[in-house]
C-alpha cells in the first residue's frame, strides 16, 4: 500500500516539525552533560568548599536514583517501593568487590545484571496486579532485602557496615579511589550522562510503548504491545539505574551500612518524585537536591525530617500536583508568551462520495475462516455456532441488536476475549488464529479500531501512530506523517487526543489501525457519533482499503452507512448467526427484522389516559452532546401523566441519554426540561447497576437512604415494596444480589427504584439479555405498575415489545425523533419499522399532543 500525500505544503510543514523535534531532542540531550561539565569546572577551581562539594556529589547520586523512580512512575505508571533495595544492591556490590579484588568492570556488570534480573521479575509479577498490589509487592521486596542486609554479616557487615576501598579497572583505565574528589567528579559526570540517556529515550519507541501499555492495556495489545513485557522491561532498566546510583554512593561516601536504605528512603523517593514532577527530567534534578539538603533544612528548622517530608508531600499533592518543574514551566510560558505562529492549515481529504467497489470474485483468496466459534463466560454463552468467512478485498458487515455477540466476535478475532473460554476453529491466511496471543495478531496482519476510539491520551497524535513500531527510523516517521496527511491529521500531529474533536479522534484510531498495512481490518462501530461529513470521509477510507485488497470486518448500528460499504452482511442474535445476505436483502429476512424489532405479541390492557392532567415532563428542543458527539438533536417530547411511553431505537440512537434527561440527572446541552409540580422520578439504568455483594434487602435499603427515608417510614416502605416482589425473591431477601438470575435482578432493580415512590419511572432496556419467559414476567410487573396509575417511560430496542406495552411509541434514529404514534393506529407499526432502520417516515401524519 502506498501512502500518497495530496498536499506537499502540509507534508513539508509536518516534516519541518519533525526536524525541529529532532534538533530539540539533541539539544536537550546535550544539556545534561554540558551542565555536568560546567559544574565539574566550578568544582575543580575550588570555588565550592570541600564539605559542599561532597553534598554536590551526593546530590548527583540521588539525581540518578530519583530519575530511576521518576521515569518508571511517569512513563510506565509504576510507583515502586523496591528501589532502596536496588540502591543497596549496587552499594554493597561495590563495597564487597573493593575488598575482594574485583575490578570496576566486574562490579558494574554484577550489580547491573542482578538488578536487571530482579527488576524484570518484579515488573512481570506486578503487571498482573493493581497499583495497590504492586506497592505491596515492592514493599515486601524491600523489607526482605533489609532483613538480608542485617543477617548476612559475612557480606554486608550487618549493622556495622563495611568500608569501600578503591576499584581497579581491568581495562587499564586506572584506579578509582573512594571518598574523595575523584568519586564526586565521577558522580556528577554520571548524572549528566544519565539525564542525556533519558532525554534521548523520551522521543523513542521505548517510551511510547511504555506509555501506551500504561494508559490503555487492551488497545496496546491490539497493536502488538504486551503490557507485561513493557512493565518488566521498564522495571529492569529502572533497577539498573538505581544499582548504578548505589555503586556511586559507595564511592562518594566511602562506607556502606544499612541506615541509608530504610523504608524511610522509599517514602522520601516518592516525595522527591512528586515534588519534582513524575516523568520529567528536571524533576529528577529537583528531587535529587531535595533528598540531599532536606536533612539540613529540617535540622535548621528544628523539625524532624519525617515531618518535613510529610509536609512537603502534602503541599505538593495539594498545590503542585504536576510538580515544581511543570508549575515553573507553565508560569514561564505565561510570562514570556509571544504571539503564536500561524497554525498549519488542515488539509481535509475529499468529501465526495466514493464509488462503490465491487465484491471480490468467488475465486479471491480467503483471508479469514471461522467455524463453530463458541465463547462462554462461566455459564453465559456469549457466542455459539458462529461460522463465517471473508475474502481479500471483501467487507463483511456484522449486525444485530445490543447483546447479540457482535463485539465478542471482534474480540475473538483480535484475541481480546479476556476471561472467556473460546472453542471452535479460526484460521487467518491459512494459519491457526485462536492459539495466537493478541500481541502476535498485529504481526500476523490484523488491525483493529474500538467503539470509543481508545487512543493513548499521554501520546501525541504522531506518537499514537509511531508507537506501533518497536524501533523508529526516519523512514517510519515519514510514513507516519504521510498517513496522518492522508487522514487530515497532519496539522494536529503534535497535539494530544484529548485536544481533538470526536471526529478527528475516530480518524486517529483508524490511522493507528492502518499504520502497518493490515491484511484484515476490524472496525468496531466506526460510524457512531460522526456527522455526515465525517461519515463520508470514513467511507472513503474503507473503500480505499477495499481497493488495496484489505479484508474488512465491521459492526455498526448506523445501517445506512454500514450497508453503503458492505459486500455481505451476517446477522447475529443471542450469540448465534441468524441470517446472511447482501445489504439490500438482509433486512427482508423475518428473523433479522424480528431480532431488531421484536415480536409484536398481544397488547396488554392499559388504563385510559386522562387528557386533562398536566404533563409529567416536557422537553423543548433538547440537544445533548458529549464532547464532539451529538447524542440528541432537537428533541421535543411530552410525557403525559398516567401514560406508558415507549422510546425505541437501535443501540446508539440516544435512548439512554434521553432517559437521563427525563430523569433530571443530566442537564441538556441546549433546550429545556420542564417537570410538572414536585415530580419524583426514578431511573432503572441499563445493566441494572445493582450492588451485587449486598443482599436484596440491603439493595432496597440503600435506595431508601438515598431518598432520605429513615426509621418507621423505611420499614413500612420496605414491607410494601417486598410485597411487590415475586414470592421466590421475598423468600431470599438475605442472599447477595449476585446470586439472582438476570430476570430476577431486573425485577429487583425496578423494586429498588420503587423505594422512592416515584411519580415517573424510567426503565432502560428492561428485557436486555433475558429469556422470553423472563422478559414477559418483567413486563407483566411493569404493566401492573401502569394499571396502578404510575407514569412510565420504557427505553427499548424491541419495537414489538414496546408496541405491546405502551400507550404511545417514539422512534429515535441517530439522536432525533423519526416518528411517533400510537400502536393502536394500524399504519403506525409499518411507519415505525421504516423509521427504525433508516430514520425516514414515509407516511408521516400529525400526532395529536396530549
Amino acid at each position: 500500500m502506498s501512502f500518497v500525500s495530496r498536499s506537499g505544503n502540509a507534508l513539508l510543514v509536518s516534516r519541518s516539525t519533525l526536524s525541529l523535534v529532532s534538533r530539540s531532542t539533541a539539544a536537550k540531550a546535550v544539556l545534561g552533560p554540558l551542565a555536568a561539565a560546567v559544574l565539574l569546572v566550578v568544582l575543580n577551581t575550588g570555588a565550592i568548599p570541600p564539605y559542599q562539594a561532597y553534598s554536590v556529589g551526593l546530590a548527583a547520586v540521588y539525581t540518578i536514583l530519583v530519575l530511576s523512580v521518576n521515569l518508571l512512575a511517569g512513563w510506565a505508571g509504576i510507583w515502586s517501593i523496591a528501589h532502596p533495595a536496588f540502591f543497596a544492591l549496587g552499594a554493597y556490590f561495590a563495597a564487597y568487590g573493593s575488598t575482594h579484588g574485583w575490578s570496576l568492570e566486574l562490579v558494574l556488570l554484577g550489580a547491573t545484571v542482578c538488578a536487571a534480573a530482579l527488576g524484570a521479575f518484579l515488573g512481570a509479577a506486578g503487571a498482573r496486579f493493581s497499583m495497590l498490589y504492586v506497592a505491596l509487592l515492592t514493599l515486601a521486596f524491600t523489607m526482605v532485602s533489609l532483613e538480608v542486609m542485617g543477617q548476612w554479616t559475612g557480606v554486608t557487615g550487618g549493622d556495622q557496615g563495611i568500608p569501600m576501598e578503591q576499584l581497579d579497572s581491568a581495562l587499564g583505565l586506572g584506579t578509582l579511589a573512594s571518598a574523595g574528589t575523584q568519586a564526586q567528579y565521577l558522580a556528577v559526570g554520571a548524572a549528566g550522562i544519565a539525564l542525556a540517556l533519558a532525554a534521548v529515550a523520551r522521543p523513542s519507541a521505548l517510551r511510547m510503548r511504555l506509555v501506551a501499555a500504561k494508559s490503555h492495556p487492551m488497545a496496546a495489545r491490539s497493536i502488538g504491545i504486551a503490557p507485561e513485557a513493557q512493565s518488566a522491561l521498564a522495571f529492569a532498566v529502572s533497577a539498573v539505574f538505581a544499582a548504578l546510583a548505589g555503586v556511586l554512593l559507595a564511592l562518594v561516601v566511602g562506607f556502606v551500612s544499612p541506615d541509608p536504605f530504610s523504608l524511610a528512603l522509599a517514602i522520601a523517593l516518592i516525595s522527591a518524585c512528586v515534588l519534582g514532577g513524575a516523568g520529567t527530567l528536571l524533576g529528577a534534578v529537583v528531587g535529587g537536591a531535595y533528598l540531599t539538603w532536606a536533612p539540613t533544612v529540617a535540622e535548621s528548622a528544628g523539625v524532624a525530617q519525617p515531618i518535613l517530608q510529610g509536609v512537603v508531600l502534602i503541599a505538593a499533592l495539594l498545590f503542585l500536583p504536576g510538580g515544581v518543574v511543570l508549575f515553573l514551566g507553565r508560569t514561564a510560558r505565561r510570562l514570556l508568551r509571544r504571539p503564536s505562529a500561524r497554525p498549519a492549515t488542515p488539509v481535509e481529504p475529499s468529501e465526495e462520495s466514493p464509488q462503490r467497489v465491487p465484491a471480490p470474485a468467488p475465486t479471491a483468496d480467503e483471508v479469514l475462516r471461522l467455524e463453530d466459534i463458541a465463547v462462554t463466560f462461566g455459564g453465559l454463552k456469549a457466542l455459539e455456532g458462529a461460522s463465517l468467512s471473508v475474502r481479500a478485498g471483501e467487507t463483511l458487515a456484522v449486525i444485530g441488536p445490543n447483546g447479540a455477540g457482535k463485539t465478542t466476535l471482534l474480540n475473538v478475532l483480535s484475541g481480546l476475549v479476556g476471561g472467556g473460554r473460546v472453542a471452535g476453529s479460526a484460521h487467518y491466511a491459512g494459519k491457526p488464529l485462536l492459539k495466537s496471543r493478541a500481541t502476535a495478531r498485529r504481526r500476523l496482519g490484523i488491525g483493529r479500531t474500538f467503539q470509543h476510539a481508545e487512543t493513548f491520551p499521554e501520546l501525541t497524535v504522531l506518537e499514537n501512530v509511531l508507537c506501533t513500531r518497536r524501533r523508529i527510523t526516519a523512514h517510519d516517521r515519514d510514513r507516519a506523517t504521510e498517513l496522518l496527511e492522508r487522514f487530515g491529521l497532519a496539522h494536529v500531529a503534535d497535539r494530544y487526543p484529548a485536544e481533538l474533536p470526536f471526529g478527528l479522534h475516530k480518524r486517529l484510531d483508524l490511522a493507528r489501525a492502518l499504520a502497518e498495512e493490515p491484511g484484515l481490518l476490524i472496525l468496531d462501530e466506526p460510524f457512531g457519533g460522526l456527522d455526515a461529513t465525517e461519515r463520508t470521509l470514513l467511507t472513503r477510507q474503507i473503500v480505499r482499503q477495499q481497493e488495496h485488497g484489505t479484508a474488512v470486518v465491521i459492526i455498526d448500528h448506523v445501517l445506512d452507512d454500514l450497508f453503503a460499504v458492505a459486500h455481505r452482511v451476517v446477522a447475529f442474535d443471542f450469540g448465534r448467526p441468524i441470517g446472511e445476505g447482501g445489504p439490500g436483502e438482509i433486512l427482508d429476512d423475518p428473523r433479522v427484522r424480528s431480532s431488531y424489532l421484536g415480536e409484536g405479541g398481544t397488547r396488554d390492557e392499559l388504563p385510559a389516559r386522562d387528557g386533562t392532567k398536566s404533563p409529567a415532563v416536557h422537553l423543548d428542543a433538547v440537544d445533548h452532546a458529549y464532547g464532539g458527539v451529538t447524542a440528541l438533536r432537537e428533541v421535543g417530547l411530552t410525557v403525559p401523566r398516567g401514560s406508558v411511553l415507549g422510546v425505541v431505537g437501535a443501540n446508539g440512537a440516544g435512548k439512554s441519554t434521553l432517559g437521563r434527561i427525563l430523569h433530571g440527572t443530566l442537564p441538556p446541552t441546549r433546550g429545556r426540561r420542564n417537570a410538572g409540580g414536585d415530580l419524583r422520578t426514578a431511573l432503572v439504568p441499563e445493566g441494572r447497576a445493582l450492588f451485587k455483594t449486598l443482599s436484596l434487602r440491603e439493595n432496597l435499603e440503600v435506595a431508601a437512604y438515598a431518598a432520605g427515608i429513615r426509621g418507621a417510614e423505611l420499614r413500612a416502605r420496605l414491607a410494601e415494596t417486598t410485597q411487590w416482589l415475586p414470592p421466590r425473591l421475598r423468600e431470599r431477601m438475605g442472599i447477595p444480589a449476585a446470586g439472582l438470575s438476570g430476570g430476577e435482578q431486573q425485577v429487583l432493580a425496578i423494586a429498588r427504584a420503587l423505594m422512592a415512590q416515584p411519580d415517573l419511572l424510567i426503565v432502560d432496556e428492561p428485557a436486555l439479555g433475558l429469556s422470553p419467559a423472563m422478559a414477559d414476567e418483567v413486563y407483566a410487573r411493569i404493566g401492573r405498575l401502569a394499571r396502578e396509575g404510575m407514569t412510565i417511560v420504557l427505553l427499548e430496542q424491541s419495537l414489538g415489545r414496546a408496541a405491546s406495552a405502551c400507550h404511545e411509541v417514539v422512534v429515535l434514529h441517530e439522536g432525533g425523533i423519526a416518528v411517533r404514534g400510537e400502536p393502536a393506529d394500524p399504519s403506525f407499526l409499518a411507519r415505525a419499522e421504516q423509521a427504525y432502520f433508516d430514520g425516514e417516515d414515509d407516511a408521516a401524519v400529525p400526532v395529536r399532543q396530549r
